[in-house]
């Protein structure tokens, strides 16, 4: 089965945020077809929508949520906890994540990762001198850039960022520092120093730009292979085939350029996604063609 979802639009204080497929507590998609919201969907179809080991591991959860991220000013910098920080303070999950990045504006900036080991005690010193960002390593970036932010690397997106955000289905951000912002009633937005310290991998010095795709004539490229989730961006101009049949998994497809037919091979069901759009593909679904001129991203868990 196919299914398409309603946005959830969200104004943030830095620019805007679009979820294109979410089951966060009281944000949930609602999809196209059923007029339910996906946790509804999950209720009843369970394996069958999901994949048996993801419903194993998640039962009700769905484990993903996808965003759209606009950056009109600097976001915050912050790290994310893993699972095993997250439920010490009484949260399910953690956050690891992964940004591809769209075009932008020139000169944009993303910050990720370490320049150079720190110790707790450094980082407590620069935060408090509010010069924690000196310590990151920063990138201009490229459209068609993939940066992974595996739990406890700390990160910032710029100003004028444009890009498709994948993670864990969490909203637990640990925010280090704000550039002194208040929010709309006038105070300082809060910061969570200590909480941070305890889940920053304070030797996170390695390259976090894993992946330049933009040049890349292959079809399909791997982006991000990780426990929470695999990641590839389809550059198509020719039709392909993808086979799903072999996955225990669902399959999200968000498009990025272009128009994205897909047909069904079982049933010669079709579709067609256009930019911006993303389609969610049952557990059940067997091999499809994709046909078109696009870009997407293609997303499941292994």
């Amino acid at each position: 089965m196919i299914y398409h979802f309603h946005p959830i639009d969200r104004p943030m204080i830095w620019g805007a945020e679009q979820w294109i497929l979410s089951a966060y507590p009281g944000r949930d998609s609602i999809c196209v077809e059923t007029g339910q919201n996906i946790w509804h969907m999950l209720c009843e179809q369970k394996d069958q929508l999901v994949g048996k080991h993801v419903f194993a591991r998640y039962g009700d959860t769905f484990p993903l949520l996808i965003k759209f991220i606009d950056a009109h000013d600097d976001l915050s910098v912050q790290v994310h906890p893993s699972d095993q920080w997250a439920q010490k303070y009484g949260e399910p999950w953690g956050k690891t994540e992964m940004w591809y990045t769209l075009p932008s504006e020139p000169g944009a900036r993303i910050y990720c990762g370490l320049k150079q080991q720190l110790t707790p005690e450094q980082y407590k010193q620069m935060v408090a001198d509010k010069t924690i960002l000196s310590a990151l390593a920063e990138y201009e970036i490229r459209d068609g850039d993939c940066f992974f932010i595996p739990a406890g690397r700390i990160h910032a997106i710029g100003s004028g960022c444009q890009l498709c955000e994948i993670q864990q289905t969490s909203d637990t951000t640990y925010r280090i520092y704000d550039y002194d912002r208040r929010d709309k009633e006038g105070n300082p937005r809060e910061l969570h120093t200590e909480r941070a310290a305890e889940c920053i991998n304070y030797n996170d010095v390695q390259l976090a730009r894993t992946s330049d795709n933009a040049a890349n004539d292959k079809a399909v490229n791997n982006l991000v292979s990780c426990p929470y989730f695999v990641t590839n961006v389809l550059q198509v101009t020719e039709p392909i085939l993808r086979e799903y049949s072999r996955l225990d998994s669902f399959v999200c497809l968000i498009c990025l350029d272009g128009e994205c037919n897909l047909t069904e091979l079982e049933n010669d069901s079709q579709t067609t996604i256009s930019k911006g759009e993303l389609i969610l593909l049952s557990a059940t679904t067997a091999d499809v063609r994709l046909s078109g001129s696009f870009r997407a991203l293609e997303v499941y868990i292994d």
